[in-house]
């Protein structure tokens, strides 16, 4: 039985090299968005379309997520890999600026969707007894970034802590958690920051980059954690 890795925020981005990077590794992969036809155009660009699930959905509705895992698990027989990667940030991202209705926004997905997700996958893995979770978290959920914002590097720190709670409680479930935490990823959501300036995509990290680090972790043997990786890139 070929192993399966859901991929949440698999629209485009981190989340779609993720997609066409388990997807080469051998991986039958799930993609949840909440934008279906760029679900489906990430799906079209896939190996084989025997091994490529998708599902609408908005990993805010904890509901649905859960059924999302189920549906997932009774396609393919297995949920062996989460990529909790579905992200957001926003223009206001500093105190002066405080907007309560976009900083609730990036709480509800960066840290309750991410808890949905989770929780969805729990029960499938704890029964396995195996599993992999990785979350896309962030170098401003390592360390303090300015341009990161407030509101979205607290949540990155939640996220990456989430991560460690994981490893603490549920690896005698045999599971296995691990925070990604890059510097700038070349996506459209770093794009859309205020003042970027586009010319700097080629020098970052790539979200091929994200892809291959995510399989690697995949691909440890069980008795071993990554509890947490940090990319940067070359300082020049």
């Amino acid at each position: 039985m070929k192993k399966v890795a859901w991929i949440t925020g698999a629209g485009s981005g981190i989340g779609a090299a993720m997609a066409a990077g388990f997807a080469q590794a051998g991986y039958r992969v799930a993609l949840t968005a909440r934008n279906q036809g760029a679900l489906e155009a990430v799906a079209a660009e896939m190996p084989a379309a025997q091994d490529v699930f998708i599902r609408a959905g908005d990993v805010t509705n904890r509901t649905d997520m859960a059924q999302a895992a189920q549906d997932i698990a009774a396609w393919s027989g297995n949920l062996t890999v989460l990529c909790n990667n579905a992200g957001l940030n926003i223009p206001k991202r500093t105190w002066a600026d405080l907007d309560w209705e976009s900083w609730d926004q990036v709480i509800d997905v960066n840290i309750t969707g991410a808890l949905n997700v989770i929780a969805a996958c729990l029960p499938i893995m704890r029964a396995q007894q195996d599993g992999v979770m990785i979350h896309t978290s962030s170098w401003a959920g390592r360390f303090h970034s300015p341009v990161s914002g407030v509101v979205y590097g607290a949540s990155k720190h939640a996220l990456s802590d989430l991560s460690l709670s994981l490893n603490d409680e549920e690896g005698k479930n045999g599971i296995r958690s691990t925070a990604l935490c890059p510097a700038e990823v070349a996506t459209p959501l770093l794009a859309k920051r205020p003042g970027f300036d586009t010319d700097k995509l080629a020098a970052m990290i790539q979200p091929e980059d994200m892809a291959k680090t995510a399989v690697f972790v995949a691909e440890m043997q069980p008795g071993i954690s990554l509890p947490e990786i940090v990319l940067s890139p070359v300082r020049k």
